[in-house]
């Protein structure tokens, strides 16, 4: 791999006590080229744009996947990675639903780690904050044709961040528009999955929503995803969140908060959850608490549901009652490493240069 360090660093173009999610990227990135077959040219070089024609089928016909990650800083001022194992197995899950080339579990994780090494004073060292990462597989190809691209960029980019959200959200159940469908995407990591989401989430703002809870495209009467997020419901003291399927994204940040509430002995269920027993919980009272979770928010709690015009409110319960702030404390405490890992999600890194 060869290694390009930026003579000017602009680290000192941000503030890290008032950091804005995703505008200013680290110093550096990571990129390697898949061509007649092949991975080549894998480079770390100082960030900046790159030379893309406006005939790639990227932008014609949608070939793109990403992932989210994130590292975090101790008090010690060294840097961890959470589970990057997952994400390396996940976004090869996705590029091959979109018929790309799987990426070398070489490529990808020496890439990242050496580029968040060189990188590593970009990650912030306060509790909460984070470096998120951000690696990406594009299609390349300059030939409008409706086909599979021969060649493809793989890069990973990196920007500081702070809490995604810092307020309890008002959510919407969305009976018009979904984010998947049977047989489609929905699992993968797909740009396209986000892009198809703006215009129904706007609609929602505008109504002085702050997310969608998305439901089944056939019937609109399942609970799936809630904006870009997994959903929790601490519902009749169980802890219930629908099943990872072919329409609902396996997250990372939800798998990992499932484990860690097996550890603490809560009564979890993934399965199968409908509309109306999400109303009919919130009428008689029996579901106390709803929160989202993903690599970028890492868990924010609901304070209104709103269903065919009508708002529910959830319990205003303290800090201290709540099982999201308990699972996510927790979390955050294993991340920044303030507390054992007993699942060896924590991966250290070494000083490479």
């Amino acid at each position: 791999m060869k290694i390009e360090k930026t003579l000017h660093s602009r680290i000192d173009e941000i503030d890290f006590n008032n950091i804005s999610f995703g505008n200013h990227c680290s110093d550096h990135m990571f990129c390697s080229e898949f061509i007649n077959g092949e991975w080549k040219n894998s480079i770390i070089k100082p960030f900046g744009n790159i030379y893309i024609s406006p005939k790639s089928l990227v932008f014609h016909y949608g070939q793109a996947v990403f992932e989210g990650m994130k590292a975090y800083k101790d008090k010690n001022e060294e840097v961890f990675l959470f589970r990057p194992e997952e994400n390396f197995k996940r976004i090869n899950i996705s590029a091959k639903r979109l018929e790309m080339p799987s990426i070398p579990e070489s490529i990808f994780m020496n890439g990242l780690k050496k580029l968040i090494d060189i990188d590593r004073n970009w990650v912030p060292k306060h509790y909460g904050q984070s470096l998120y990462i951000r690696p990406f597989l594009i299609a390349m190809d300059g030939v409008l044709s409706a086909k599979p691209s021969k060649d493809y960029l793989f890069m990973i980019i990196s920007t500081p961040a702070d809490a995604y959200y810092e307020y309890p959200l008002k959510i919407k159940i969305e009976e018009k528009y979904s984010r998947s469908a049977s047989g489609g995407v929905g699992f993968t990591k797909a740009a396209g999955n986000y892009a198809s989401s703006f215009y129904p989430t706007r609609l929602a703002r505008e109504e002085g929503f702050d997310q969608i809870l998305w439901t089944d495209s056939s019937t609109h009467t399942w609970i799936e995803e809630s904006g870009t997020m997994n959903v929790f419901f601490w519902l009749k003291n169980k802890l219930i969140t629908p099943q990872a399927n072919e329409n609902i994204l396996s997250g990372i940040t939800c798998q990992s908060l499932l484990s860690l509430a097996k550890k603490e002995g809560l009564d979890i269920q993934e399965r199968d959850l409908s509309v109306s027993e999400i109303i009919d919980g919130l009428k008689k009272g029996v579901l106390k608490e709803a929160f989202g979770c993903g690599t970028a928010v890492v868990v924010n709690y609901f304070q209104t549901i709103s269903y065919q015009g009508k708002n529910f409110y959830l319990p205003d319960l303290p800090d201290e009652e709540r099982i999201s702030i308990l699972l996510k404390k927790k979390l955050l405490d294993i991340q920044h490493n303030l507390s054992e890992d007993p699942f060896g999600w924590r991966l250290k890194l070494k000083r490479f240069l």
